[in-house]
This record gives structure tokens, C-alpha cells and sequence, in this order.
């Protein structure tokens, strides 16, 4: 089965000139976490999507993969 691509932190982290640590840092939460949402392989919590909306400025729909064409 192929992987789904449901989130876009790693790329919202990027246009925002953030690193996978400073938002560890921010959560309170390991980078290893960090590091698998942004390759999709969980997801975080919508209360998490939530807290990195607000770390990173953006409105949480800018998190996820748009599910229209």
C-alpha cells in the first residue's frame, strides 16, 4: 500500500525558516516525534496540528493536504 502524504509540516516548517528542533522545543515533544509527522509516518493529534498552527503563525488548513483537486 502507498504511503499517504496527509500533513505538510516539513514543508510549512521550511517556508517558515523553521527546524524540525525548534518546534520539539516549542511542544515539548521529541524531535524523533517531530521527524515522523513530517515524513508522514503518524500523524499528530488534532489538538497537536492545533499548537504548531500557532508555532508556526498559520491557519491550521495550511497543515494538511487538501483532499480536492
Amino acid at each position: 500500500m502507498a504511503k499517504l502524504f496527509l500533513n505538510r509540516i516539513k514543508a510549512v516548517l521550511a517556508d517558515r525558516n523553521k527546524s524540525n528542533k525548534d518546534l520539539a522545543r516549542y511542544l515539548g515533544k521529541t524531535e524523533s516525534a517531530v521527524s515522523r509527522w513530517c515524513t508522514n509516518e503518524v500523524q499528530p493529534s488534532i489538538e497537536t496540528l492545533y499548537e504548531i498552527a500557532q508555532f508556526l503563525e498559520v491557519d491550521i488548513r495550511e497543515l494538511l493536504v487538501s483532499t480536492r483537486k
